[in-house]
């Protein structure tokens, strides 16, 4: 029997709908709906417009309803980290911060005064990001923000979406292990940590393990009572869980608006070499662990693309991508995490001007074209992930001997080819909807069809043929895998 299934993705760009058909022994996606997430001011603060977003959910729930009418359940992943704060009547206090928001950064000190940061990376094993949500905490109580004394409960964004499809207040584990407030080794939030920040550790909610069914679906639009599940609710740990592993020995990298670089584990990895490295560790389905580290990926393709629409360049992405294949190859290097790309075109300048200056500092060609700027971010993406994979093994002691890309970069095929040459590694390619296939596997694992992560990652490889990339050994990758080593040393972090 055919299960019918819904899996709502919420990305830092854009949201999409989807209907999963899982006939127990392949999996069929068809995006319905897809929309903007976006982001307002609202007196000095970035914050996400939620409750637009909710009314988009809800438009792509219905159309879910057209393409495929009644179904048996449906889930939400997003992004990590943002949440909402809801009173004890259940209204949302205001609109979650965005984790581009200045201020959680410029709280960060203050609080690792207060909590150390190998004590705080040795209780949660979550690398030192200004973005996580302990600082943005921090920030609210040292404010004396009054929607924090207000809160009853905390909910991370696809939290904050299922209690209103169906009323449960709850944290999904994967989520919660990204807010640097979760402790996995005694698998409860770090209250202790929390109350040195003056943060109350009430309003945290009770945390389920992912593919949980919750509730069925209260609203009315069309799909009927599918039960609300939350499965793997970070977006990441659902594209993890569709990484078709032919290897246990085998890295991935989700790449999208961020790239995560990582292994897959049974135990978290934290000592004094994966704290100098700042590496994290994230909760997985099914008791698995993500040791991995962040790299600022596609957004900077992105909003370089929108700094050029606006001077009348309106290139798609994909034209851009063409564009750059033709440009001069490894001419000019960037790190993708160079801090002055962390901000917004209107916050900082348009990001491809921030590139020309990082690399006139460094002494490199400039890049003028949109072509140039485009190869030479892809360039360094690539070199990017290879370094990152490096600093993997030396803190991990692992030795993957091939990548797994999923998510939209799988489609990028220069961004796959030159990460295997500069990882020195083959190179697997998809699924590039492996987002959308871990929320419908975790919903599958709910409903019982499936009986295990790996019988799905099977039902992966059976739905979905990789296009796979050699590395060639070409000299001129060597080399630049040296400049970039020189040029960019890996940052760890401060103890």
């Amino acid at each position: 029997m055919t299960r019918t299934l819904v899996a709502v993705d919420l990305g830092a760009q854009s949201g999409r709908v989807a209907v999963g058909r899982f006939d127990g022994e392949r999996l069929h996606v068809e995006e319905v709906h897809r929309f903007p997430t976006v982001a307002v001011r609202e007196q000095g603060r970035l914050r996400w417009d939620v409750r637009r977003l909710y009314a988009d959910v809800l438009d792509g729930l219905r159309a879910a309803a057209r393409a495929a009418g009644p179904v048996d359940a449906v889930g939400v992943d997003s992004w990590a980290i943002d949440f909402g704060l809801l009173d004890r009547s259940g209204e949302l206090l205001a609109n979650p911060v965005h984790y581009r928001d200045e201020r959680r950064a410029a709280a960060m000190p203050a609080a690792l005064e207060a909590v150390p940061a190998r004590e705080l990376y040795g209780r949660t094993g979550i690398q030192l990001l200004p973005i996580n949500t302990v600082f943005e905490l921090a920030a609210l109580a040292a404010d004396g923000d009054p929607t924090l004394a207000a809160a009853e409960t905390l909910l991370l964004i696809p939290d904050l979406v299922h209690f209103w499809l169906c009323g449960v207040r709850a944290c999904e584990r994967t989520n919660a292990s990204t807010t640097q407030c979760w402790d996995p080794f005694a698998g409860a939030w770090a209250v202790d940590l929390l109350a040195r920040l003056d943060v109350r550790s009430e309003i945290l909610p009770d945390v389920v393990p992912p593919a949980t069914p919750l509730a069925p679906l209260a609203e009315e639009v069309g799909l009927g009572r599918p039960t609300v599940v939350a499965g793997a609710t970070h977006d990441t740990a659902a594209a993890v869980a569709a990484v078709p592993f032919r290897r246990p020995d085998s890295a991935y990298v989700s790449a999208g608006t961020w790239s995560l670089v990582g292994i897959e584990a049974q135990q978290p990895a934290v000592d004094d070499a994966t704290f100098a490295a700042n590496v994290t560790n994230e909760s997985g389905l099914a008791g698995t662990v993500r040791v991995l580290k962040n790299v600022t990926g596609l957004w900077l393709l992105e909003e370089s693309r929108r700094a050029w629409a606006r001077d009348g360049h309106d290139a798609t992405v994909d034209e851009l991508v063409a564009e750059a294949a033709s440009a001069p190859a490894l001419r000019s290097l960037v790190d993708p995490d160079d801090s002055r790309f962390a901000g917004t075109n209107d916050a900082a300048g348009p990001l491809p001007d921030r590139v020309r200056e990082a690399c006139a500092e460094t002494g490199q060609p400039v890049p003028e074209e949109p072509s140039e700027v485009v190869r030479c971010l892809l360039e360094s993406l690539a070199l990017k992930h290879g370094a990152t994979l490096d600093v993997l093994a030396a803190a991990t002691g692992s030795a993957p001997t091939e990548v797994h890309v999923v998510g939209g970069g799988a489609r990028n095929a220069l961004l796959c080819r030159w990460t295997a040459e500069a990882a020195g590694l083959p190179v697997l390619c998809g699924p590039a909807e492996a987002t959308l296939a871990g929320n419908l596997l975790a919903q599958a694992l709910a409903l019982g069809e499936l009986g295990s992560l790996d019988e799905g990652r099977e039902v992966v490889r059976r739905s979905f043929a990789p296009a796979v990339h050699e590395p060639t050994g070409a000299p001129e990758w060597s080399e630049a895998r040296a400049r970039f080593a020189e040029l960019f040393a890996p940052q760890g972090v401060a103890a």
